[in-house]
């Protein structure tokens, strides 16, 4: 078993740094457009040969130092029965969206392992076919209520912020809600053989500093203490890198960062047993190859010897990346 992302996610790696991406499986992959001819992209999340397939797909083509579980961070409200589809060109669509305090009250109960097993069996279908470790993942409560109040991404999340400003204690009692269900998404991922977690908080960007504290750093921080005594957790907040310290506090075993600030001058603020993740700009993949090796290098250099460095990028792979420059990418941090 490669040990070099388990090894950095300790502050212990003494080798190479570990690189995968975040969407390292997806629609820049040829052979995932051929699957996708075939099945619609919930059918592949619903089905575990699939979700095993896709995810074996680039450590296959690539080689990365670890795989992520090939799924979506909307699974669980769809388990909500909110409904959810994916429409080309749109993306996601929550069919019965959240509009009131009541609307909160009504979700039913649900249990987490039971509406979602199939996530674990596509995880014991993988375990055997790996030799790198499995990262499993999950939507942050502040992000996953974003998608259920607003019905679909959005730029401003302006029906979010006001119901937020408006009526804080029901706002509250969703995401307390959405932050169990994850907890027991993430255990049940645990126990079905992930070896790491990481929880997506990919709208928390839009917060001022004291809306993340309070709407989105309180409930990390209950999943991080619930979910770290069983698997590392690694935390990612796409357009918040400035709050790294305030995740700092919390205590997860890494900090994910996005493209907007300088990892080593992050590094220096937080404590040397927190583990960094990242942080190439995803766009830098449509460039020239040696642009790719010579940005790649330049990054890998100035953490150069940080036994808790995990090279990732910013944010995901988008669509039109060349596979090309996902092999050049991986291919450098190996050759380092």
């Amino acid at each position: 078993m490669n040990q070099l992302l388990l090894q950095a996610l300790k502050c212990r790696n003494q080798g190479r740094a570990p690189v995968w991406l975040m969407r390292q499986a997806g629609r820049y992959m040829p052979e995932y457009r051929a699957l996708r001819t075939k099945y619609s992209f919930l059918e592949m999340c619903h089905n575990p040969e699939l979700v095993a397939e896709v995810t074996l797909l680039p450590i296959r083509s690539f080689g990365m130092d670890a795989a992520i579980l090939f799924s979506d961070i909307l699974v669980i409200p769809e388990a909500l029965q909110v409904g959810l589809r994916f429409d080309d060109g749109v993306g996601p669509i929550i069919e019965r969206p959240l509009n009131t305090a009541a609307d909160v009250d009504a979700l039913p109960a649900v249990n987490m392992r039971e509406a979602l097993n199939y996530v674990a069996e596509g995880i014991a279908l993988l375990r055997p076919q790996l030799d790198v470790p499995l990262l499993g993942f999950c939507g942050a409560p502040f992000t996953v209520a974003s998608y259920m109040i607003e019905g679909k991404s959005s730029r401003d999340l302006r029906k979010t912020k006001e119901w937020m400003l408006r009526d804080p204690i029901s706002f509250h009692k969703l995401l307390d809600r959405l932050a169990d269900d994850a907890i027991d998404y993430l255990l049940m991922q645990a126990d079905a053989g992930v070896q790491a977690v990481q929880v997506f908080d990919s709208w928390a960007g839009v917060l001022a500093p004291g809306q993340f504290r309070e709407f989105s750093l309180a409930y990390l921080e209950k999943i991080v203490r619930k979910v770290e005594s069983r698997v590392p957790v690694i935390v990612f907040c796409r357009g918040s890198s400035i709050f790294a310290p305030e995740l700092a506090e919390i205590q997860p075993s890494a900090i994910s960062l996005d493209w907007h600030c300088h990892p080593s001058k992050v590094r220096q603020a937080l404590p040397q047993n927190i583990a960094l993740q990242g942080n190439l700009d995803p766009d830098i993949l449509y460039a020239p190859l040696p642009v790719i090796r010579k940005e790649v290098t330049n990054l890998l250099k100035s953490m150069q010897g940080d036994p808790g460095y995990i090279f990732n990028l910013g944010h995901g792979i988008t669509p039109g990346v060349p596979v090309e420059a996902v092999r050049e990418l991986v291919d450098c941090v190996k050759s380092m």
